[in-house]
């Protein structure tokens, strides 16, 4: 409330918004009721002033049900954008490239490992800084917190927990999984045709696999990661100084082990590649209408008797348009999107290594090209999943295939591939 109370004091007007959703037998979702929430005059002590919609389809009720969506979307644009992907992608890995450039020789193992998952990184992050988001920069200007962007991000990142970014614990958190040690990934999804889930589950084990087996051929038992004095020199710094917050976090792996080791690693590739893949490729195709993903409003819902509630009686698009953005807005909002869902004709995807004597260990190689034929599998499974009429989360109302987590993709604007970095 108190982000909302200092938006709302600026051009942009924003509520808080609630969303029920009732779960049907076949996993799709079906909206019930949107709450929409507005500071208490006499200030937040008082808790807050909500309206509940309902969804309608015809007449004002109607109008004000898709505007009501509208305020819903904005919010989740925001979110999307800002904390799914600067913050939780872009901003977080920075730390851990610094520290592997500073404290892992180019002949360590683990450096060699992790390399190609932060190629263009940094590049990226400073331009982003350069011309997006500098207090005045263009995702600032389409988004709706404006001059606020990055003190709401800031006040994300502290309840910010590395270890909840690996899949499994990330779903485990958000209640959309419960342990299932009979499950091929010890979980059990609660809504059975959740694509983001489903392939990402696959992918993560894939990583996993990847990782353990590489670590394997260097770390044989415990004590040989206890003993890597650059390992937990480039641990240290990560912690105590890239995420100097959050030295004092209990959550904190204490490489002490090989599967702690195995899973830290793991969570870094997962982010870098497969999960800034999920967050970032897709913008385009989905919000490229600028009407059915806005970023931003202009005004507050039209109260009963107002004039702008009779306009919607007789011009409801005009309303609707003059309430989520303006000409300029939309316009960069759109360009911006297109630019960061398209892949570069070089890129290099998950499984892929520049040259072909990033290691001279044939074992490494072998693991290496067995990450890469499962890859190939899953890519193949995902495709089969798509043209499977009973799960119709998969295609959606609009019939587009969710393929984000698809490994492999040619260039342009594809909606799937994933990258082994974040360099978009």
């Amino acid at each position: 409330m108190p982000f909302v109370r200092r938006i709302n004091a600026t051009d942009r007007k924003v509520y808080a918004t609630r969303t029920l959703l009732f779960l049907n037998n076949d996993s799709t979702l079906k909206p019930l009721a949107i709450e929409l929430s507005l500071p208490h005059p006499g200030g937040d002590t008082f808790g807050a002033i909500s309206t509940v919609y309902t969804p309608m389809t015809s007449g004002v009720e109607g109008s004000i049900w898709s505007l009501a969506k509208a305020y819903v979307i904005i919010n989740d644009s925001c979110v999307h954008q800002l904390i799914s992907h600067w913050l939780r992608t872009h901003a977080v890995m920075e730390p851990f490239v610094i520290a592997t450039n500073r404290h892992l020789s180019a002949m360590h193992p683990i450096s060699k490992l992790l390399l190609p998952h932060y190629r263009d990184t940094m590049n990226i992050n400073a331009l982003a800084r350069q011309s997006l988001i500098n207090a005045g920069g263009l995702l600032e200007f389409i988004i709706f917190p404006s001059k606020y962007t990055m003190e709401m991000s800031s006040s994300v990142y502290k309840s910010w927990n590395f270890v909840e970014q690996g899949l499994p614990s990330d779903l485990l958190k958000r209640g959309m999984a419960v342990e299932d040690p009979s499950k091929p990934h010890k979980l059990r999804l609660l809504i059975e045709d959740y694509p983001y889930a489903v392939d990402g589950l696959v992918i993560w084990s894939a990583i996993e696999t990847w990782v353990s087996d590489y670590c394997a051929i260097y770390y044989e038992e415990d004590t040989a990661v206890q003993c890597d004095e650059e390992l937990h020199a480039w641990w240290k710094e990560v912690r105590e100084v890239g995420h100097g917050d959050k030295k004092d976090e209990p959550w904190w792996p204490k490489m002490r082990s090989v599967p702690e080791l195995v899973n830290t690693l793991t969570t870094i590739i997962w982010v870098a590649s497969a999960m800034h893949a999920a967050v970032n490729f897709g913008q385009y195709p989905y919000a490229g209408y600028v009407p059915n993903r806005p970023t931003s409003s202009l005004q507050l819902m039209p109260e009963v008797g107002t004039a702008e509630y009779e306009k919607l009686r007789e011009k409801p698009e005009k309303v609707f348009l003059k309430t989520i953005a303006c000409q300029l807005q939309t316009i960069i909002g759109i360009s911006l999107i297109e630019v960061l869902s398209t892949h570069t004709s070089d890129e290099v995807y998950l499984g892929q290594r520049v040259s072909a004597e990033w290691s001279g260990d044939d074992r490494v190689i072998d693991a290496l090209n067995r990450f890469g034929a499962k890859l190939k599998g899953i890519e193949r499974m995902i495709e089969e999943r798509n043209g499977d009429p009973r799960l119709k989360n998969r295609n959606g109302p609009v019939k587009m295939a969710y393929s984000l987590l698809s490994p492999y993709s040619e260039g342009g604007i594809t909606a799937k591939g994933i990258p082994n970095s974040i360099s978009i």
